[in-house]
Formats: structure tokens, C-alpha cells, sequence
């Protein structure tokens, strides 16, 4: 069971390399807490003057994670992927250091399965994730992609011709295709939650909801 904590906790990032950096430079622009460790110290110094908090050391050490105070968060993602042997270990450590939430890297599905073993709470797959994403887009038929757990799926697109100048709720969108309209937006507006009485039109974008497989159907109609 994962232990619930604070929006607000401090981040421990392990790893600078693009996936991590990244990380750590959004959390930071959230306003998050963050401190961000390296063994490199060029890649340290890289990124000192973007991250608030970085600092040089070897996370496969549990003492060298002790000194920097590791045991005090809530939250670690170690984003160390590419280097699977160092990924687990520094996961490990994590867990006898009892961080109650930890997100980490993985370049393989084995991989993955280890670190679950190990202790890690959410096992990320940045690589394959992308790779899903961009063949759902290069398709043209969507206009961004996201995939979450159970096959639930949130897909941005242009609305098929049935769908537009009518009510939803009169559309027989969720009834025939089995997916939900959440969100639309007209040129030059914000997104609004779609309702029963929305109206789309021609020119708007539609956020739906529904499994990978009646989203692929949906997107599939005639625009």
C-alpha cells in the first residue's frame, strides 16, 4: 500500500542526466523543494544555477545518502534508468532508508519488475511511454495521447461530423462508441468541461475519454 503524502513534499532527485534534469527543473518551476544529486560533478555544477538544491554524491552508497539526509523525504525518484545495476541498488537503499514514496526509471519491462520487487512504488517507462504516444499522433488522427493504468486512455482531436452542431447528450457518442467527450475548446478559449447540453462545432478541439481501443474507433470517424 502506498503511503499518502503531502503535495507540497520535498523531492529528492537521483540522477542528472535528461530525464532527471527535467524532473527536477519542473519541480522546481512548481515551487517544489527539490534537491537533485549526482556522482558527476560537471553535471552538478550544470545544473546548480537551475535547481535550487544539487549536490555531488554517489546514491549507491546508503551512507553517503544518510549524510544528505535522504531518511527525511517523503518522495525520491531516482532517474538512473539506463544504468539498471545502480538503479536497483540505489532503490534498495532507498527503501531501508524507509522513503515512503519512491518513483523510478526503467528501460525495460524486467527491469521494471525488479525494481517493484525491490520496493520502488511507481515504476516509470519514459522511453516506451513516448514511443506509444508518438505512434497514436503520427497517425494524424489525435492530437496528443495519454495512456494510464487499466487501458484508460484521454485523447485530444478534432471532432468527428456526427458530433457537431448537436447536443452530446443527443450526439449517442457515449452510447454507440463508448467514450466520453471531458473537455472542449473553441479558437481563442480556454478548455470548459463538457456538459449534456454542450454544442461542438466545427471548429472546436474535443477532449475524450475511454479505453485504447474504442478511442482508436472514435478517432477513426469521418472528420
Amino acid at each position: 500500500m502506498v503511503e499518502m503524502v503531502r503535495g507540497d513534499a520535498p523531492v529528492l532527485v537521483i540522477g542528472l542526466g535528461r530525464f532527471g534534469a527535467a524532473c527536477a527543473g519542473e519541480l522546481d518551476r512548481l515551487d517544489r523543494e527539490v534537491l537533485a544529486i549526482d556522482g558527476d560533478l560537471g553535471l552538478v555544477q550544470k545544473w546548480s544555477e537551475r535547481v535550487t538544491h544539487t549536490v555531488q554524491a554517489d546514491a549507491r552508497n546508503i551512507d553517503a545518502l544518510r549524510q544528505i539526509g535522504a531518511q527525511d523525504f517523503q518522495v525520491a525518484v531516482v532517474a538512473v534508468g539506463s544504468l539498471i545495476e545502480a538503479s536497483v541498488l540505489i532503490t534498495a537503499n532507498l527503501v531501508d532508508l524507509k522513503v515512503p514514496q519512491i518513483w523510478a526509471k526503467a528501460v525495460s519491462q524486467s527491469h521494471g519488475k525488479i525494481l517493484a520487487r525491490v520496493g520502488a512504488n511507481h515504476v516509470i517507462y519514459p522511453e516506451r511511454e513516448a514511443g506509444e504516444r508518438v505512434a497514436h499522433l503520427v497517425s494524424g488522427r489525435m492530437l496528443d495521447f495519454i495512456r494510464f493504468d487499466d487501458d484508460f486512455v484521454l485523447a485530444k482531436m478534432y471532432p468527428p461530423k456526427f458530433i457537431r452542431g448537436v447536443r452530446l447528450n443527443e450526439s449517442g457518442v457515449r452510447s454507440k462508441y463508448n467514450v466520453t467527450v471531458v473537455g472542449v475548446k473553441s479558437p481563442g478559449k480556454p478548455f470548459r468541461y463538457a456538459e449534456a447540453n454542450t454544442v461542438v462545432t466545427n471548429h472546436d478541439l474535443i477532449i475524450v475519454s475511454g479505453t485504447n481501443v474504442d478511442i482508436e474507433r472514435f478517432a477513426g470517424l469521418d472528420r
